[in-house]
């Protein structure tokens, strides 16, 4: 904020022209809607100027036009650096409108011209065949998120203002919005904003009544409610209410005033070493009728202020002569001839209330990220590495180590990196971020707190919602960060994770998009060690959601060890514009490839593990594996018929890039026909041992040619509180269990490897009783080790 002084309202006369602002943008979301041609009205409203499909959403577009015209005096006023986020981002026409009054639609699509013929492109596009969608878009310049989903808008705006002291977001929440759990969720991010550091969120509740047929909660509570629940989150509300434009007007802009004065008081008390006490933020409740200033009465029913106008109050005006003359009565109410010149451009006097370039909102960098985004300064990964004399012979613990390469990253990158989990860092072992730094809170604290400051750059709370959608707008405004979560839980974030997969995809194809980085999950306490929490804590089909998304914008990582850990992390914190899945276990574990071993393996994304197999030429078998236990168990398998079937020819192959199973037709990744046909052959069995459902594998393969001979094991639904051999045994995907696939399926075995199929059929049942008796796996599989002299090392 330039100023801590109050403003005083503007004259009169300013309201006139705030007005015609506010009418200049309606006309132009109206239009939106509904015209292909004649977008000035310059001749009668003929059917043939009229869209032949009506789509689009009314009902809210008004009180954003309102709200965008408003926020332009404060930024011009006080020269603010400002985001306008909506949450009713069916309010696309509005938003869409307001980037041409200021002159940025015109900019990054040079089709659209302010005038007459750039008024009819604009129209013409809107919710068409080859245009723009009808929400808030990627194409919206301006935007940091798609409109279609509700319920992000508020921690999408609180991530974008983290490490960013000088941007105010200001943020439309629709009553209806509201209703959602994310959103009720989010109003608790105060506490999480350090008024020195971060920049300020300005809330605007609007209540304009209605969802698409129902009323909504938040409209229909007493005022007196409404207030206490919003003072309960930690807000002081400031109420604006009315039907009457001017009044409307001066309400708002002495409103806007007090709060703008308000948040520049707390962040210069936080600045300047003053009281550390949490203040209360101020917030907006807008309360205006739906489809303010459209149509009241249509065929004899109400429609403003009801739930008829929220998307096209007046249908079908192509071929009811009746309801068209009433979309020109609606259009022409608001004087287009006062508002543009004869050439179509807004007159001057409305030019001249819109802010200057970047100060624009639709221009503001922050609302495309990768303008800002800065490279992190990166430690070199090759500096925590494990030592791994002989594979499969030591142990550790693969997302402690990653947590102290997380640590430095964090040290590095002071304002530009942040670490999000649903209270699970230090559960998933990543404790030595906190070497470095705290958990961001700004709420109360009391004696025995570990670890909490307002500057943290950990950022935990129960709330997947927020986790996810804090790291989206911070990393939608030019920063970077993971996100590190239970596997089985952030399905929670399922929907969000859709959304932003949807606006990278879309980005990709936007010139004036510039790429941000991506969104990483890092995903432990996993599936296969969920024994002490049970089956409710079991679920491994994060992957199959993610591999759904256009395969340009997704990565899948299933780094076997420590090393491949470090080597998968440091790609992914570097790459831009995807969506990364890592999943990695936290328990202590084998680790089997040095360093370089493990960069050029990660490098390759797959690869025969030769020190494992025991043939150089064609293979009677391949043992195939994706997953640290998944190898762990192909890895003693392989052992078992190395001992007990030498003769055997048995390639292990280790699988850490998910997407190289696709074909190179299919993802960016994949693998060329012939380089999967070498590694896995054209017509021996594959046994693979996979992380997750058996049908991703499947689903991967299916194109391949020798699909037929491949058969996975996985995650079959099967757990409980149990150890961690016995949960690998419910599901068949145990050591034992592998080395009976493999001599079912390799047709010169027959009944030659009867008496070995039965002894591990028995090491089955032992392995069970040993568990039911002492209630731990029997040691001599827990600690199962590959011997060395095997190795060939």
């Amino acid at each position: 904020m330039s100023s801590t002084e109050t403003l005083t309202q503007p004259p009169t006369e300013d309201f006139a022209l705030l007005d015609a602002y506010w009418r200049a943008a309606n006309y132009l979301s109206v239009g939106q809607i509904y015209l292909l041609d004649n977008p000035l009205l310059r001749k009668p409203l003929l059917a043939e100027h009229v869209k032949p499909r009506l789509l689009g959403h009314w009902g809210t577009t008004p009180g954003l036009n309102l709200l965008y015209a408003h926020m332009n005096r404060v930024i011009k006023a006080r020269d603010l650096n400002t985001l306008y986020i909506t949450g009713p981002g069916h309010g696309g026409p509005g938003l869409v409108a307001n980037a041409y009054l200021d002159g940025t639609y015109s900019e990054v699509y040079s089709a659209i011209d302010q005038d007459e013929s750039g008024m009819r492109a604009l129209f013409r596009q809107f919710s068409f065949p080859g245009g723009i969608p009808s929400h808030v878009a990627p194409e919206t310049p301006g935007s940091i998120h798609e409109g279609g989903e509700l319920g992000y808008s508020l921690v999408h705006a609180y991530g974008a203002v983290f490490d960013n002291p000088d941007l105010l977001a200001l943020c439309v929440i629709g009553d209806g919005e509201a209703e959602t759990g994310p959103l009720a969720a989010s109003w608790h991010s105060n506490k999480f904003l350090d008024p020195v550091r971060d920049g300020a969120v300005l809330p605007v509740l609007h209540l304009n009544g209605y969802k698409i047929a129902n009323p909504t909660v938040l409209a229909r509570i007493p005022e007196d409610e409404l207030a206490e629940l919003m003072r309960g989150y930690g807000y002081e509300p400031h109420f604006v209410s009315g039907d009457e434009p001017f009044d409307v007007h001066r309400q708002l802009a002495a409103t806007l005033d007090e709060v703008l004065d308000t948040i520049n008081a707390i962040q210069h008390n936080a600045r300047t070493g003053g009281s550390p006490e949490r203040l209360a933020w101020p917030m907006i409740v807008l309360r205006t009728p739906k489809g303010w200033t459209g149509p009241k009465i249509v065929d004899g029913l109400p429609v403003e202020g009801t739930w008829r106008a929220h998307q096209v109050p007046l249908s079908e005006t192509r071929t009811n002569p009746e309801h068209r003359a009433q979309l020109e009565a609606w259009l022409r109410s608001y004087h287009p001839e006062d508002l543009f010149d004869s050439d179509g451009r807004l007159i001057a006097e409305l030019q001249a209330l819109a802010p200057d370039g970047a100060r624009r909102m639709s221009a503001n960098p922050h609302a495309n990220g990768g303008l800002l985004l800065r490279e992190l300064v990166m430690p070199d990964f090759r500096d925590y590495a494990v030592d791994v004399d002989h594979p499969a012979t030591s142990s550790s613990e693969a997302t402690r180590v990653l947590g102290a390469f997380l640590r430095d990253i964090i040290a590095a990158n002071p304002d530009s990196f942040r670490l999000m989990g649903p209270d699970e860092t230090m559960s998933n072992r990543l404790n030595a971020v906190f070497e470095q730094t705290d958990r961001a809170w700004d709420a109360q604290t009391v004696p025995g707190d570990d670890h909490l400051a307002p500057d943290g750059r950990v950022m935990e709370v129960l709330s997947e919602h927020l986790c996810q959608g804090w790291l989206e707008g911070y990393l939608l405004t030019g920063r970077h960060g993971l996100f590190n979560c239970y596997e089985a839980f952030i399905h929670i974030v399922d929907s969000m994770f859709n959304q932003h997969a949807k606006w990278l995809k879309t980005t990709r194809h936007i010139p004036w998009r510039a790429p941000i980085a991506s969104l990483n999950y890092l995903l432990s306490s996993h599936v296969w060690r969920q024994d002490n929490n049970g089956f409710s804590h079991q679920d491994p089909g994060f992957i199959d959601h993610v591999i759904n998304k256009k395969a340009e914008i997704v990565r899948v990582y299933l780094p076997p060890d420590t090393n491949t850990l470090l080597s998968v992390a440091d790609h992914c914190l570097r790459s831009r514009n995807y969506v990364n899945l890592i999943i990695s276990g936290k328990q202590p574990a084998l680790t089997y490839l040095s360093m370089d071993a493990a960069i050029a393996h990660c490098t390759r994304g797959l690869g025969i593990w030769d020190w494992a197999g025991n043939t150089d030429g064609e293979p009677d078998v391949v043992l195939a594996c994706a997953g640290d236990i998944p190898t762990l168990e192909v890895l003693a398998a392989t052992h078992l018929l190395r001992q007990h079937l030498p003769q055997l020819k048995v390639r292990v192959i280790n699988v850490v890039d998910l997407m190289r199973l696709e074909p190179d037709s299919e993802h960016p990744h994949g693998l060329a026909d012939r380089d999967f046909d070498a590694l896995f052959t054209t017509d021996k069995p594959v046994i693979f041992a996979f992380h997750g459902y058996p049908s991703v594998i499947h689903r991967l393969t299916y194109r391949r040619s020798g699909h037929h001979n491949i058969h996975v094991r996985g995650y079959k639904e099967e757990g409980t509180t149990t150890t961690p051999f016995d949960m690998v045994m419910l599901n068949d995907l145990d050591r034992f269990h592998l080395v009976m696939d493999v001599i079912d399926r390799v047709p010169s075995l027959g009944s030659t490897a009867a008496v070995l199929r039965q002894h591990m059929a028995d090491a089955r049942f032992a392995a069970t009783a040993y568990t039911r008796e002492h209630g731990e796996d029997d040691p001599a599989i827990a600690d199962w080790t590959w011997p060395s002299a095997a190795a060939g090392v």
